[in-house]
């Protein structure tokens, strides 16, 4: 973190948009660098009830009190502004210099400075490390961007292998594999933000429902991850090779014939020793028998497009229900985005309420 040396309120300013207010500009100095921000009355209360919240008790110097009327008097009462510029001051000053840094610590009161931590050390543009709760939302929004990109990129390989294009299908998948690492240590940071949220006052019920939702990243990663390394064009065996890849051992087939030799029983035409006969044969001449082959290759014809026919119902059927279930997932998405949107609401009305309190 930034060390803090000390903190000023030289000056406020009457602001009339969105409807008119008093805003106090509070100077920061640190080490090496030295910032401004500006924040109104209602700001420095709810800072108040987070870090009450946080550290389980209140800042060692109180809020200046809130005034009845005080919305019709500080326009017109100088005297009233000056006093509570001192009293917030001496709020700020007093979280600064207090011999316990729990106050000074929390995420809260550093957002509320402005000091700038929402960055990896070192690396610009970086994924945040530490977050805000509207941030948070914001970073597992991007990493489910982040994944249906992966996912583009697995089905990209697939429909590139089938149509034979190997180094375009290679490029496709070595791409789906870089998302998928950047993804992998972003939602490792999203796990270490809940405990920094934990530690600003959030509710046990929203940290486990973000549990949830990062729990539901690592399994999409996992699965994911099992998709891209099972790289279909470097699976497949050519022509040339592929009896000797399915063969199965001698073993095996010894086994499964109980070590009996396997001889094929045929009928040879001409051959002066007669042939082993059956009770369907028997009967027959040698055109008998080629006409019942040919009539038993037709019916073994026939049963093997009736499981082409099954097989091909089955493939669609399993396409139907991947579609179907991608369709669920995105709407799924809409909703959780939904979920957090109403989430954000409901703790800016709760913000409120305890302002009412």
């Amino acid at each position: 973190m930034t060390a803090i040396q000390s903190v000023h309120i030289r000056k406020y300013q009457e602001r009339s948009e969105p409807k008119p207010h008093t805003v106090y500009q509070i100077d920061v100095e640190a080490h090496v660098r030295s910032w401004s921000m500006w924040r109104r009355y209602s700001e420095f209360d709810d800072l108040h009830i987070e870090l009450t919240k946080a550290t389980g008790s209140p800042p060692p110097c109180p809020l200046p009190p809130k005034h009845k009327f005080s919305v019709f008097r500080s326009h017109s009462d100088p005297a009233l502004l000056e006093e509570r510029k001192a009293g917030l001051e001496a709020y700020l000053r007093a979280i600064v210099s207090a011999k316990e840094d729990k106050w000074r610590e929390t995420f809260a009161f550093k957002d509320f400075l402005g000091v700038p931590i929402g960055r990896q050390a070192g690396v610009v543009g970086g994924p945040p490390t530490q977050f805000t709760s509207a941030s948070w939302l914001d970073e597992h929004r991007e990493i489910q961007s982040r994944l249906r990109d992966v996912r583009a990129d697995i089905n990209k390989r697939e429909a590139l292998s089938d149509q034979g294009d190997i180094n375009a299908s290679q490029k496709s998948n070595v791409s789906a594999k870089q998302k998928l690492a950047g993804v992998l240590s972003r939602i490792g940071n999203l796990g270490k933000g809940l405990q920094e949220l934990a530690m600003s006052g959030m509710t046990e019920g929203e940290l486990q429902r973000r549990t949830d939702m990062v729990g539901r990243l690592q399994d999409d990663c996992e699965k994911l991850g099992k998709m891209v390394n099972l790289s279909r064009h470097g699976q497949r065996p050519d022509s040339s090779t592929a009896f000797a890849a399915t063969a199965a051992p001698s073993s095996d087939r010894e086994a499964l014939f109980g070590g009996n030799t396997f001889t094929r029983v045929t009928r040879v035409f001409g051959a002066p020793s007669s042939p082993q006969e059956t009770e369907q044969t028997r009967p027959l001449d040698d055109h008998g028998v080629f006409a019942l082959q040919q009539t038993q290759m037709q019916e073994q014809d026939s049963q093997l497009a009736q499981i082409t026919t099954i097989l091909r119902r089955q493939r669609h059927l399993g396409e139907a229900i991947s579609a179907e279930i991608s369709s669920q997932v995105e709407m799924l998405d809409d909703l959780s985005n939904e979920v957090d949107r109403v989430g954000g609401k409901l703790s800016s009305a709760n913000k409120q309420l305890n302002r009412l309190g």
